[in-house]
């Protein structure tokens, strides 16, 4: 179980595999400059299978995260977590 910001969202093209990526960062290490668990870089890669996107999952979005971590392409990595939305960044 994680908690963090979403960074950034990946949009696959229509002619590949449907799957959502997103880039999950942990707000304690980014504001305070704590220094992230060994072996991680307070990011989280988190992919949906079989989806081309998944509603209130966007750039600025503070979530909880349940699900097994694997490493893949050298970030730690969730697939197809449970989510919790917790806030949603404004737009102005």
């Amino acid at each position: 179980m994680c908690q963090g910001h979403i960074e950034s969202v990946t949009y696959m093209p229509a002619d590949r595999n449907a799957a959502f990526t997103a880039i999950v960062s942990d707000p304690d290490i980014r504001e305070t400059g704590a220094k992230p668990a060994q072996g991680t870089s307070g990011r989280l890669r988190v992919v949906w299978l079989g989806r081309r996107r998944v509603p209130g999952i966007e750039a600025g979005t503070v979530l909880r995260l349940e699900g097994m971590l694997s490493q893949s392409q050298g970030l730690p990595t969730m697939f197809n977590p449970r989510y919790e939305i917790l806030s949603r960044q404004e737009n102005e």
